[in-house]
């Protein structure tokens, strides 16, 4: 061993306390992160909360929400699926988890350092067992936080919640979608069931509030395929997860940033996207999907984009005894949140 190395990490580290950080840029972390204590509460103190943030329900009822940056919101509904229930507990099974950031290492990111965030809650339902009175209230919820101008981070919920989102956030102008999904969501429906998570997609280009042809599709597989006519006619990129396979990381992300462009941009998560191997707790799970490692690398790769809102949507953690599958949405949710972090501060930088 170089004695020399030793007698330096002994004079540097040997009196040390777990609160001396001499890199600059882990100093400036633990800064923000500690904001001057020694040691952050236990993982497993208190009541969970979205990603850690403040509980602050109470904001849902101010016209400007407390002045926040970005909202972190629940949808806990699922009146809309078409095979397995059971995402209405996906906010609640988002909450349970611990140790969810504060710092994404690869970005070298403190979000709460740099943006005003908190969990407000869930959207309140007048009428919790009608989907269409449901979908009434989350377009009003959401137009109240795009009318305040605050970013909104949704956890469903089954897909359908989307929609309204959408319906929400793009009504001044149409925005692009990063959707990562088995499925393309794009199937049609009638009036007696307008709102279901096979067609929310389908929905919003017609209602001119999402642009095809700044949409991608990444993740696509399965038997139901030929469902999707819509998304090929409208001009959506449609990226099968073989095609992912096939492409890489890099060529999906550059793939991705080139349809979207410069323009806002809503990214929609489906835990399907992921095989069942790392989320097994949804309704329509599919073989051959996507890794969490795959997923990951792809949304880390957006960053710089005009992130207007995100949503991870069709946890059912009742199918996973396991909690993988709340554990990797919590993750997909830190990374949307860093995401309009930065877009946030790339706006604030252009005025």
């Amino acid at each position: 061993m170089d004695q020399s190395k030793l007698d330096r990490l002994r004079q540097r580290y040997g009196a040390a306390s777990p609160a001396d950080f001499f890199d600059p840029h882990f100093r400036e972390v633990a800064e923000a992160v500690f904001r001057g204590a020694e040691a952050p509460r236990q993982p497993f103190a208190d009541a969970g909360t979205l990603l850690d943030a403040p509980l602050r329900p109470d904001l849902a009822a101010l016209d400007d929400f407390g002045g926040l940056d970005i909202a972190l919101v629940g949808v806990p509904m699922d009146l809309g699926v078409t095979n397995r229930a059971g995402s209405r507990f996906g906010p609640r099974a988002i909450r349970g988890m611990d140790r969810i950031g504060p710092y994404e290492h690869v970005l070298r990111l403190v979000p709460s350092a740099q943006a005003s965030i908190a969990d407000i809650g869930d959207v309140p339902f007048s009428n919790y067992l009608s989907l269409a009175a449901c979908h009434h209230d989350i377009q009003a919820f959401y137009g109240r936080l795009a009318a305040a101008g605050v970013v909104p981070l949704s956890v469903g919920g089954d897909h359908s919640v989307s929609y309204s989102i959408l319906k929400a956030l793009g009504r001044e102008r149409p925005v692009g979608l990063i959707h990562f999904d088995a499925h393309c969501d794009t199937s049609g429906g009638d009036d007696s069931a307008r709102f279901h998570h096979s067609g929310p997609f389908r929905l919003a280009v017609l209602d001119g509030v999402l642009d095809p042809d700044r949409t991608i599709q990444i993740g696509i597989r399965g038997s139901a395929e030929f469902f999707w006519e819509f998304s090929y006619d409208a001009g959506m990129t449609v990226l099968h997860a073989e095609d992912v396979a096939e492409m890489g990381a890099k060529a999906v992300i550059a793939k991705a940033r080139e349809v979207v462009g410069d323009g806002p941009v809503y990214i929609s998560f489906d835990v399907d996207c992921l095989d069942p191997v790392y989320a097994p707790g949804t309704g329509t799970p599919e073989v051959g999907g996507l890794t969490s490692r795959e997923a990951l690398a792809i949304l880390r790769g957006l960053a710089g984009l005009d992130v207007i809102g995100a949503d991870v949507v069709e946890i059912a953690p009742q199918y996973d005894p396991t909690s993988n599958t709340a554990q990797v949405g919590a993750q997909i949710l830190f990374e949307q949140l860093c995401l309009a972090t930065l877009a946030l501060d790339r706006r604030r930088q252009h005025g």
